[in-house]
């Protein structure tokens, strides 16, 4: 289970389904400003005090409808577009006249783009691995096939990985937990409203097509569909909901492995740890054990031709983005068009950079770092990361509800803090990987069976503090509670985020915002409960945990009257985190702002005040557009709420925003009984 299926994943600033992760270049339609804000998105028609989002992105809303190759629209893509389009260069240029530096991500993406080559392949590189599904015998013979599945990439019945001990953050400890489903969540399979049994169904024949296609005989393929959905279904039978997965306690499960034995009496742990190359493994978190349970009945009592069904689908599915064009049509179909909205599929060079990134990313994050993100932008955002600490330190200091006792574990954790800016200061090597030029699939299951091994290496071993989760093109950011850091890409350090041309005050909304964001994960109702060492660890008195659980439960309330889409509400308790982390994220931004050099400034600018800026630094860097389908999807799955939300929900929450805007008590950016934890 790699970190980012637990506490990770919390934390990111913005999540995207991986249909929706690589993205189109658009050109920048923002009025030039002498502030540096995008003054043609402000719709002046709309109140600030009725509606924030819609005046600070009504115009760009309006202006930039969503491309038919996506599911949404967002600042956030049109950034990671202009990343793209860089890479673009560095990969073609990598292709045509590779340097010895270059080699591997110019043969990667010549490979993943020669179509035809791929074509003429068809699913012969998939024939090995079905062949050694048919010859399954009983589920005996499943602990070493589903080990070698996991390294080829191929999401069946389990996560296995490692992770930072929760209780000893120093070392990294084998980790298992659920998966192995193909829809988005547990809860998409036990639904009963029309939309979600029409999706079942749509899902079943979806399969049954993949199977037709890999070349599974007609019989076969007419009962795969409904094989596969009944095993799927009875793997989340035992898993958690979405909320529940945000929970560390929740899922922190220290066993030995004879104590994983038990539970699954009929899966042999020691073959599979021996087939999957592990080193010796003496304990092992078990983050869901009813999971692991329910998997045993489901594996001694499948039928094992449902089993190698259901084993082909995943695989194929895996490995669908890089087979021949009729799987790749109909992969997107299913789960680009019917389950996000998306009408058409990106162009090949959209995806094979995206493939690039994923599987050889610190190499061509090099060629990235050297043309976008000088020495410069590192030292200024280090020091904008240490004024919006101070501006924490005095945030927590001044809290009138937190204990003196409670204050000072809370500071010691803020001052421990560490900060990743822009890149790895020591590069991933991918020496061992081998790519073949003319061998797309066969360099993603390599590059994922590297991946795999380098993921079992680290079990028992120390934890490097020094690995990044993110590669340096990715327009995000996160924060890590094991480790207790902030880590901040290149690829988001650039406008509309941060812009070295604009006033202080916008890319204190900006960035600055980002920033405080990732800091307040450190302290928010998952990130609370580890330590400065980051440990799972009670350092809380109960009078102040109760507390923060009473102003926390504030934003539940919140946020949970707000409609995502249609009949779909949003879900308070799964973006907790994320809400707690957008309000006290902006707060010390602006707290920062205003204790600096730049916030003694008190001229305005295309008519805003400093604190105007701020505000609509913020709500820029949130304008985006949502397909309904994509939109339902996360409103289930993403722990962040919608963009629209994520300004609103917290400008209503905030005296200082009703004072800039000079809002009437009544106005609908006012909330009554305002919501703060930080």
């Amino acid at each position: 289970m790699p970190r980012t299926f637990s506490r990770l994943l919390a934390a990111l600033l913005f999540v995207s389904l991986p249909l929706a992760a690589a993205l189109v270049f658009a050109q920048n339609r923002s009025t030039s400003s002498a502030s540096g804000l995008d003054l043609g998105a402000i719709d002046r028609s709309v109140d600030p005090c009725n509606d924030f989002y819609l005046f600070a992105c009504g115009e760009w809303l309006s202006k930039n409808p969503i491309p038919a190759d996506r599911p949404r629209w967002s600042r956030f893509d049109e950034l990671q577009d202009r990343n793209n389009e860089i890479l673009r260069r560095v990969l073609e240029e990598a292709a045509q006249a590779p340097l010895p530096t270059t080699k591997k991500i110019g043969d990667y993406y010549a490979s993943c783009m020669d179509e035809s080559e791929i074509d003429r392949r068809g699913v012969t590189p998939l024939e090995p691995t079905f062949r050694k599904i048919d010859s399954l015998r009983d589920a005996a013979g499943l602990p070493a096939l589903v080990a070698e599945l996991h390294a080829s990439g191929a999401n069946v019945f389990f996560a296995f990985g490692a992770e930072a001990d929760a209780k000893d953050a120093r070392s990294n400890i084998a980790t298992v937990g659920q998966g192995g489903f193909g829809l988005p969540d547990r809860d998409y399979y036990f639904r009963e409203d029309q939309r979600s049994t029409d999706l079942r169904k749509q899902y079943i024949e979806h399969v049954a097509t993949m199977m037709s296609l890999t070349g599974a005989s007609p019989a076969a393929s007419a009962t795969a569909g409904d094989a596969v959905m009944r095993l799927e279904t009875a793997l989340a039978k035992g898993a958690y909901d979405a909320v529940s997965r945000r929970d560390p306690v929740k899922n922190y499960h220290k066993m030995t492995v004879a104590g994983l034995q038990a539970l699954t009496p009929g899966f042999d742990w020691t073959r599979y740890f021996r087939s999957a190359g592990t080193p010796a493994i003496r304990t092992i978190n078990v983050a869901e054990p009813d999971f692991m349970s329910n998997l045993n009945l489901l594996i001694t009592t499948t039928p094992l031709d449902e089993v190698k069904a259901y084993l082909r689908w995943q695989v194929a599915r895996s490995a669908a983005p890089l087979l021949s064009t009729p799987l790749v049509n109909e992969n997107f179909r299913f789960f680009g068009k019917t389950l996000q909205g998306a009408p058409e599929l990106r162009p090949r060079w959209r995806r094979c950079v995206q493939n690039t990134d994923r599987d050889l990313g610190e190499a061509l994050g090099q060629a990235f770092v050297k043309q976008t993100f000088g020495p410069q932008v590192r030292a200024d955002t280090l020091k904008m990361v240490h004024e919006i600490e101070t501006a924490l330190e005095r945030d927590i200091n001044q809290l009138d509800w937190m204990s003196d006792a409670t204050k000072r574990q809370a500071l010691a954790k803020l001052h421990t803090v560490t900060n990743k800016i822009g890149y790895p200061d020591r590069w991933r090597s991918y020496g061992e990987l081998r790519i073949v030029r003319d061998d797309a699939l066969g360099n993603r299951l390599r590059a994922n069976a590297f991946e795999f091994q380098r993921e079992m290496n680290r079990i028992g071993k120390p934890v490097d503090k020094s690995e990044w989760f993110m590669t340096p093109p990715t327009v995000n950011a996160y924060y890590d509670s094991s480790q207790n850091n902030i880590n901040f890409p290149a690829g988001i350090l650039q406008p509309p985020f941060n812009n070295a041309s604009a006033d202080a005050s916008v890319n204190y909304g900006g960035a600055g915002s980002v920033i405080g964001h990732e800091l307040t994960h450190g302290f928010d109702d998952s990130g609370r409960q580890f330590d400065s060492a980051g440990n799972l660890n009670d350092w809380w008195t109960p009078d102040d945990a109760k507390g923060f659980d009473d102003r926390a439960a504030c934003l539940v309330n919140q946020y949970s009257g707000f409609t995502a889409v249609e009949d779909v509400q949003v879900n308070g308790k799964l973006t907790l985190g994320e809400n707690t982390a957008d309000s006290g994220g902006l707060r010390i931004a602006l707290m920062a702002y205003l204790a600096s050099e730049a916030g003694r400034d008190r001229k305005n600018l295309d008519g805003f005040t400093p604190e105007q800026r701020v505000f609509l630094g913020f709500g820029q860097i949130w304008c985006e557009s949502r397909r309904p389908e994509y939109e339902r999807v996360l409103a289930q799955v993403d722990p962040h709420s919608p963009a629209r939300y994520r300004v609103n929900g917290v400008v209503s929450n905030m005296p200082e925003f009703q004072k800039a805007f000079s809002c009437k008590a009544d106005a609908p950016m006012v909330r009554g009984n305002a919501c703060r934890v930080w």
